[in-house]
């Protein structure tokens, strides 16, 4: 029983120095939260790209930013922020 606890023990400073030391180094990061709908566009089309017709991203969420997704007719579904 009591070589279980060392081990715990041991386990939990590892874990606790591991986390202080990793600590130092970690940065923050820009992240966004995409819904998981995708609209079925036809294509899309992107500033960096001109008129040319893209295959187009799920959603405009993941979609770089400018881009624009359509539908078959060419009504505009959304423009990515």
């Amino acid at each position: 029983m009591a070589f279980n606890n060392a081990r715990v023990i041991l386990l939990v400073l590892l874990v606790v120095y591991g986390a202080s030391f990793l600590g130092g180094e970690m940065k923050g990061v820009d992240a966004k939260i995409c819904p998981q709908i995708c609209y079925g566009a036809s294509y899309m089309t992107c500033p960096s790209s001109g008129d040319m017709q893209l295959p187009p991203k799920c959603n405009c969420c993941v979609a770089s930013t400018g881009c624009t997704l359509y539908n078959v007719d060419g009504t505009t579904i959304c423009t990515a922020p």
